[in-house]
């Protein structure tokens, strides 16, 4: 299936200079089953699979899919928690030449749904019962209004059988030898062609109420992949774990992604507490680690000193503003070496900090471009903005996805012609690094004057009395616009709008950037399990607060 918005003439720029190829994630998984068979692939809290393991039963969930009539191109979503089958799930659908949307595994009817409608999927991968919620029953209900969503595939014994028509497991399909009954080369006739074919979908956090579907082919993320290897420095003697769902990318880039292209072995962790992703690192010796903000903070409020945590090489943070005093604590005393980076499911991967850059810079900025992206920074009017001032940041370049699946006029709202889009980041760039300062969108105009609330976020992360900030726009009859701060305090701190008004003034920030209210909250909003906090629901709140108070 051709790809909305690649041209020939897109193709053919990004493969002659060498950015692009033909290889696919499958062609690096039967590589390593080749070259390293019998070291560990995947590892989960029940299972320890070889790379030739693996292999085998990538081919054999693709020739069973195959056999039951599944077509070249047919669409499958795969909801799975962090466990080995699901990760092979994912890959055996490339293989089988299926096109898999992964999605996080708290979506439920409504979402699902959404999905549905949008690609006519002809199978679902899901478990049984997780996290005591039954993903069977609500696949069997969603199959009574969707007629071509034929077949569902369990990927564990959480609920036995006999299972209603058309409901398999793969832990069954795991023991047949497949590779006996049907010729294994017809899994290389059903494979994509990496930039003339969809190879898969992945879907936004949905902050909108439902989230928007994107299309891939493989070029695009293995080039994205062979960069983040390049500046973590990923080889085939490290072992990578997932602490946050490989459904996302704070995870998934590091261990879907890069780890197979090298021969990493991965880990995953199939529920987050603390202690358990703590002890998991000290048993399998992991040197590097896919995680939300969320999850480093709760690790440092563990008993740290009971674990050995020296194999630990770098952190991969993603999904959510990581403040540097936290990322400072935590390589001080998690060991790993804090990297951030800057992309979007809508856009692509723009940069990278590579782990041997200097601490602030690591914990500071979103480091230098990928090999390959073009930057701009634009003013509001397009105009292109002095250096060192801040703009809105425009890309070109082989790490963008095609745009939105088959919906051409949605993909055109985001690329213009000549492949250029933008995240909708206000930065700043310095030395060829990526500071930013905040969204487009959540710029505050306060009475005409711009107010970015990354910088004030990041003034006071640093407060010891905080422990997370986010400011939002408040409307205001005078100035349109104010800013207000929501503050979660740290346990037993009393944090007061005179304490965040001197804090500021003492940090020399102008004085129209001070908030002019300040909302004490026990937790942030969020989207999903993404960490990331969710602005929409705080300007709503204060919205409807200064309406009450009758102030606009």
């Amino acid at each position: 299936m051709r790809p909305i918005r690649y041209t020939d003439k897109i193709i053919e720029e990004f493969r002659s200079d060498g950015y692009w190829t033909d290889e696919t994630f499958t062609d690096f998984w039967l590589k390593n089953a080749k070259e390293r068979p019998h070291r560990e692939a995947l590892v989960d809290s029940s299972m320890r699979i070889t790379w030739a393991e693996a292999a085998k039963l990538m081919d054999r969930f693709a020739m069973a899919w195959i056999d039951m009539g599944l077509n070249k191109d047919d669409r499958v979503i795969l909801q799975s928690p962090n466990c080995a089958y699901g990760f092979l799930a994912r890959i055996a659908c490339e293989r089988a030449g299926l096109i898999n949307i992964t999605v996080m595994p708290y979506l439920r009817h409504k979402e699902l749904a959404h999905i549905i409608q949008k690609i006519d999927p002809r199978a679902i991968i899901v478990p049984g019962i997780y996290r005591k919620f039954n993903y069977l029953e609500m696949i069997e209900e969603l199959k009574k209004d969707y007629s071509n969503l034929k077949y569902t595939f369990l990927l564990d014994s959480t609920i036995s059988g006999p299972y209603p028509v058309n409901v398999h497991s793969l832990i069954q399909i795991a023991k047949e030898p497949w590779e006996e009954k049907k010729d294994p080369s017809i899994l290389d006739e059903r494979g994509f062609h990496a930039t003339g074919d969809v190879g898969a979908l992945t879907s936004t956090s949905g902050t909108t109420g439902v989230p928007k579907i994107v299309e891939w082919p493989l070029a695009p993320r293995v080039m994205t992949s062979k960069c983040r290897v390049e500046i973590w420095k990923l080889t085939g003697e490290d072992t990578a774990m997932a602490v946050a769902p490989f459904a996302g990318g704070a995870a998934g880039t590091l261990t879907y992604f890069a780890a197979p292209l090298v021969g990493t072995k991965i880990v995953l962790l199939e529920e987050f507490t603390p202690e358990g992703a703590l002890e998991m690192i000290q048993q399998e010796k992991v040197t590097c680690i896919g995680v939300v903000p969320t999850h480093i903070i709760r690790m440092l409020e563990a008993d740290l000193p009971k674990y050995d945590l020296s194999s630990l090489r770098f952190i991969r943070s993603a999904g959510g503003y990581l403040p540097p005093k936290v990322a400072m604590e935590a390589e001080e005393r998690l060991g790993g070496r804090i990297t951030s980076d800057l992309g979007t499911q809508d856009v692509g991967s723009v940069s990278g900090c590579s782990i041997d850059d200097p601490g602030d810079v690591r914990r500071r900025t979103v480091g230098k471009p990928l090999r390959g992206n073009q930057i701009r920074l634009l003013g509001e009017s397009g105009e292109e903005v002095p250096l060192g001032e801040p703009g809105i940041l425009y890309l070109r370049g082989p790490h963008s996805p095609a745009g939105y699946w088959r919906d051409p006029d949605a993909t055109r709202e985001v690329f213009d012609d000549d492949n250029w889009t933008t995240t909708g980041d206000i930065v700043c760039l310095e030395n060829d690094r990526i500071w930013i300062m905040g969204r487009q969108k959540d710029v505050i105009i306060r009475g005409g004057q711009n107010i970015y609330p990354a910088e004030i976020e990041g003034l006071l992360n640093e407060h010891p009395k905080v422990a997370s900030i986010a400011i939002v726009a408040m409307p205001d009859r005078q100035f349109v616009e104010r800013a207000c701060a929501y503050v979660v305090p740290k346990p037993g701190e009393t944090f007061t709008f005179a304490d965040m008004v001197s804090f500021l003034k003492s940090k020399q920030l102008a004085m129209y950037k001070l908030p002019e209210r300040l909302e004490i909250i026990d937790s942030m909003p969020t989207v999903g399990d993404s960490g990331k906090v969710d602005k929409k629901v705080l300007k709503k709140d204060i919205e409807e607060k200064v309406a009450t108070e009758g102030k606009i």
